[in-house]
């Protein structure tokens, strides 16, 4: 936002420097990059070409002797507009020009020069103010210049712009009427009511034009009526504050648009009215509906854009830019303007997708509708005065604002507590009048009517906030604070969990909770929604995550990429979701393997899908799900996983977890996953730690190996062994897994090592065949298995 300080004073008499009331405006939380004259050239003086003779040593130099008031001067110029009689904006020896330029006195091509006559572009002007006789030539003034007089004050342009860095939720300052309250409240200065005034003469607008809003993302839309208005070039106090603010100016009409934006925040669209059917329809674009807008560029809607139309087409894009067939022109006579209130996410997302301009930044930031009125008021002063506009009585309103101020409580003992300050009841009061708020104590409270104007304040936090900016900051007195202390904590159980990882030899890794859309609804077979960001930096992360695998995976192929092949990575992260009405988000457990797992000092292992099952098995067990988990084969398919090498991971007949192999869709190395909704597996209760003492006595191990289907699972046949073998059966571990040679095309071959043990005494040989035979006759039986020899 940059402020011109002319413009500002206007509304508010103040007396201070530029850097001064720059300084104190950062004082109040409103940060500034730069501050200065709009002009920044010194020793400027108005002169008079008395003559004019072509140098003798060139063919495109001119000799001119420059009547300064106290003296006259002999300059070499080289501008083809250079002629005597004229009068133009004259730099001196020793004055300085914009780009640290000095003009000195000196000679050029053997004929001594005394100065430079300057053009507007050589003052600094941004080139996007520049008429194509300010860059080519010198600026001439009009007859009635001074001669000896100050260019920059005759044309005005003597003011100053500070160019703020405003908050987001500081809409109020994109206009110069809240500057002047924010610098009101600063100085104790009161704030000038702005001149509405004009008159209206004619039928009723309402009886002739009507404004159909046919969409909820419209909540306030005015539109009146001007007629006979004349296209001229604006008056010069207008386009310099406009230069000023950083807008070109463009004539009478256009301007004052820009001219009321600027003053009252509210941004204006005129249409040329006599290319209308009398009738504004608002509504929401249809999908791949066309609009040519002002730039003369064919733009594809769809159904997110809200456009301002006649009942046949668009003529405008609400909030972001006009249509090109109803555009003001030099011989437009008469004017309907809109003063309105749009969807502020809605206009964003459109002038993200169009083009950002000063009126889509203030429609996204919010607007008080009081302001809608009031610019569309000022509009009609400001065309009655300099376009000769004729008023046409009547309003068209469609209105479903709030508009009342906004009742907020708070205290003197909140205020003093949050701030540490010791201010009285008549301190805080004052504070709120010299923000122009009302504020009555009432039984202990301070009942505050805050106006629309301020979108910011809601809550008693907002009220103390602005008490402590305007008090000043600086003048809090530091004080240690006095707090009732109370011991840490941190959540114990993820921290164990995280230790028991990392003994399993994984590398913890860290991941952004953002990923692409495309990413989001992947590794999952869960119902979901997924939550996009309304702005987000870049769109390959404009998702908040569901799952924890995809960003597992990026971290993955940037390894790979860097030719590390052993990776071995978990992550304890959120994972968010929206299912109907329902927000939330769950911690999970995620890990990744691929390449070599490292076992112990010269001992490594391919990672499998085993070597991952492992690690969930470690985990669980760690936790204290011991003989309460299995791994049930997936009753939905997901794609990205490999579909015979990915199991659910089950705790009391609920699946909280996953862990697969990926498809060779996704990479064709063999990498691994498992996932563990940790909030789902925590919920439930775990009994205590129940120590069992190490058998004195020693086991005896026996190896088996079946044949069987390729359909069946290993978990049937582990489930027969263990009711087989009974309380002599210690532990059962799958060694092989084997399909090719000697085998059936349809089977596999599963190895198991059974260790046998009691507690109480040693076994024999002959206790171990019989339960040997047991388990061999009832696997052979009940899964229609085959021992392999």
């Amino acid at each position: 936002m940059k402020l011109s300080t002319n413009f500002l004073k206007d509304y508010v008499d103040i007396d201070v420097d530029i850097k001064t009331l720059a300084e104190d405006m950062t004082r109040v939380g409103n940060e500034y990059d730069s501050a200065g004259k709009f002009i920044e050239a010194t020793n400027l003086v108005i002169g008079e070409i008395k003559s004019c003779e072509e140098h003798p040593d060139s063919d495109h130099l001119h000799v001119c002797d420059v009547d300064v008031g106290k003296e006259v001067l002999q300059i070499v110029c080289g501008a083809p507009n250079a002629r005597k009689g004229i009068k133009v904006i004259v730099a001196l020896p020793g004055a300085t020009l914009p780009g640290d330029i000095v003009i000195k006195r000196g000679s050029i091509r053997g004929v001594e020069s005394n100065g430079m006559m300057c053009s507007m572009a050589e003052l600094g002007l941004e080139s996007k103010f520049l008429r194509p006789e300010d860059k080519e030539g010198i600026c001439e003034l009009p007859d009635n210049a001074v001669i000896g007089g100050d260019p920059i004050k005759f044309l005005k342009m003597d003011d100053g712009v500070i160019d703020f860095e405003l908050t987001a939720n500081r809409g109020d300052l994109l206009s110069i009427l809240g500057m002047a309250y924010e610098v009101g409240a600063i100085y104790n200065k009161p704030v000038k009511t702005i001149d509405l005034s004009h008159d209206e003469s004619g039928y009723n607008i309402t009886h002739s034009f009507k404004v159909d809003v046919q969409t909820s993302n419209c909540s306030l839309f005015l539109a009146k009526k001007v007629e006979n208005v004349t296209i001229k070039e604006s008056p010069a106090f207008i386009k310099n504050r406009l230069m000023a603010s950083g807008i070109r100016p463009i004539n009478n009409v256009v301007d004052i648009s820009n001219y009321v934006m600027l003053e009252v925040g509210q941004p204006l669209h005129f249409y040329d009215a006599d290319k209308l059917d009398n009738k504004i329809v608002v509504r929401m674009a249809e999908n791949g509906e066309k609009l040519t807008t002002l730039d003369e560029v064919e733009r594809t809607l769809d159904e997110n854009d809200i456009v301002i139309a006649t009942d046949t087409s668009a003529i405008g894009l609400a909030g972001v830019m006009g249509g090109l067939d109803t555009e003001v022109e030099k011989y437009t006579n008469n004017i309907i303007i809109e003063s309105a209130i749009f969807d502020s996410v809605k206009v964003r997302k459109t002038s993200k997708k169009i083009l950002r301009s000063e009126a889509s930044n203030r429609f996204e930031k919010g607007l008080d509708p009081n302001r809608t009125y009031m610019a569309i008021e000022r509009a009609c002063h400001l065309l009655e005065k300099y376009a000769d506009a004729t008023i046409i009585s009547g309003l068209c309103v469609y209105d479903r604002t709030d508009k009342q101020d906004k009742e907020v409580f708070v205290t003197v003992d909140n205020i003093n507590e949050v701030l540490g300050t010791n201010l009285s009841e008549d301190d805080v009061i004052d504070v709120f009048k010299r923000l122009k708020f009302t504020g009555y104590a009432e039984d202990g409270d301070i009942r505050v009517l805050v106006p629309r104007r301020r979108l910011d304040i809601n809550i008693k936090e907002d009220l103390i906030e602005e008490v402590g900016r305007i008090y000043g900051v600086d003048n809090i007195k530091g004080k240690l604070p006095i707090l009732p202390m109370k011991a840490g904590s941190y959540d114990r159980t993820t921290r164990e969990i995280r230790n028991k990882m990392v003994s399993l030899g994984l590398n913890e890794t860290l991941t952004y909770v953002l990923v692409n859309e495309n990413d989001a609804d992947k590794y999952t077979s869960d119902s979901f929604e997924n939550l996009k960001l309304l702005d987000p930096l870049t769109e390959e992360r404009n998702t908040l995550r569901y799952s924890l695998i995809p960003s597992m995976v990026k971290t993955y192929e940037y390894n790979k990429a860097r030719n590390i092949k052993d990776v071995s990575i978990f992550e304890i992260g959120k994972g968010f979701y929206k299912k109907g009405e329902e927000y939330g988000e769950n911690q999970k457990l995620c890990a990744l393997m691929t390449g070599e797992y490292y076992l112990g000092l010269g001992n490594k292992q391919v990672v499998d899908f085993y070597i991952i099952k492992g690690i969930a098995e470690e985990i669980l067990d760690y936790l204290g799900y011991g003989n309460r988990y299995s791994f049930v084969h997936m009753l939905k398919d997901i794609k990205e996983f490999h579909p015979g090498q990915c199991a659910e991971i089950s705790v009391n007949n609920d699946v909280v977890g996953v862990i697969a192999k990926l498809h060779p869709s996704v990479t064709k190395d063999d990498v691994f996953v498992m996932e563990i909704n940790l909030d789902r597996l925590l919920a439930k209760r775990t009994g205590k730690m129940k120590y069992k003492e190490i058998s004195k006595f020693p086991s005896i191990k026996k190896d088996l190996a079946f044949v069987i289907n390729a359909d069946v699972e290993s978990k049937q046949i582990e489930d027969v062994i263990k009711k087989a073998g009974g309380s002599l059966l210690a532990s059962i571990d799958v060694f092989d897994v084997y399909t090719g040679e000697n085998v059936g095309e349809n089977e596999k071959s599963i190895a198991y090592s059974l260790t046998f043990m009691d507690t109480k005494r040693t076994l024999s040989e002959d206790e171990v065949a019989d339960v040997m035979k047991k388990i061999i006759e009832m696997v052979e039986n009940k899964c229609n298995a085959t021992l392999r020899s």
